[in-house]
């Protein structure tokens, strides 16, 4: 029962972390998306029929970032015992990330530190995909996209209906489901909020939690 309880706790964090990333690039950080890249392809595409210059190129910088980071998170698990090292260096990233913001936002040197320290959050959460593919049974569903959770839930949903809601196992997956997708939202509406108020130095918190994420993810 304290495993399962881990789980959740694990899993809504890490899908809380990756909404509030995602949105804070996105808000503060040229509208990249950080955590589910794919749709930076979107941004890319609208903003060159918009006219858009470099801006829009440098969206595509994202995808190389994101395959070396998932190449080093599997690089990383194979050298070590320990699986949730993946999650210690996402911390450390997200920290260095938020630090970096934060020195040079004083200093008043945005544009190349801007793209910097998305590439950097950008790398973090390439690891923490590395980690929901490699360790699937440590959370309960892919952290950092939705699509896959919301479709899961949806035929939750349906057997539950189908059944009079009396299928124990469809019930058990709806709940795991609610806790991911719940827990993105979370992480988006609070990752809006800091962005607009704090701009990319809201990451630093998302480093702190995933500090806590790792310390709690080593009890499993």
């Amino acid at each position: 029962m304290d495993q399962q309880k881990n789980i959740n706790v694990v899993t809504l964090m890490l899908t809380a972390v990756a909404g509030y990333c995602d949105t804070v690039t996105f808000v503060s950080g040229d509208t990249i998306f950080s955590a589910h890249v794919t749709g930076n392809f979107i941004v890319f595409a609208y903003q060159m029929v918009s006219g858009g210059g470099i801006d829009a190129w440098i969206k595509l910088i994202t995808f190389p970032v994101f395959i070396i980071a998932v190449i080093t998170g599997g690089w990383m698990a194979s050298r070590s015992k320990q699986d949730n090292k993946i999650l210690l260096f996402e911390a450390i990233l997200l920290i260095a990330a938020g630090i970096l913001s934060v020195f040079f936002y004083i200093k008043g040197d945005e544009n190349i530190v801007m793209y910097a320290v998305v590439m950097l959050v950008v790398f973090a959460l390439g690891l923490q995909n590395a980690f929901g593919k490699l360790f699937s049974k440590a959370t309960h569903g892919p952290t950092t996209m939705m699509t896959g959770n919301v479709t899961q839930a949806s035929l939750d949903i349906g057997t539950l209906i189908t059944n009079k809601f009396k299928g124990t196992d469809a019930l058990i997956s709806f709940k795991k489901q609610l806790i991911t997708i719940s827990g993105f939202l979370a992480g988006c509406v609070s990752g809006a909020f800091a962005g607009m108020q704090f701009g990319l130095a809201a990451v630093l918190l998302a480093g702190i939690s995933m500090l806590f994420c790792y310390i709690l993810s080593c009890r499993e």
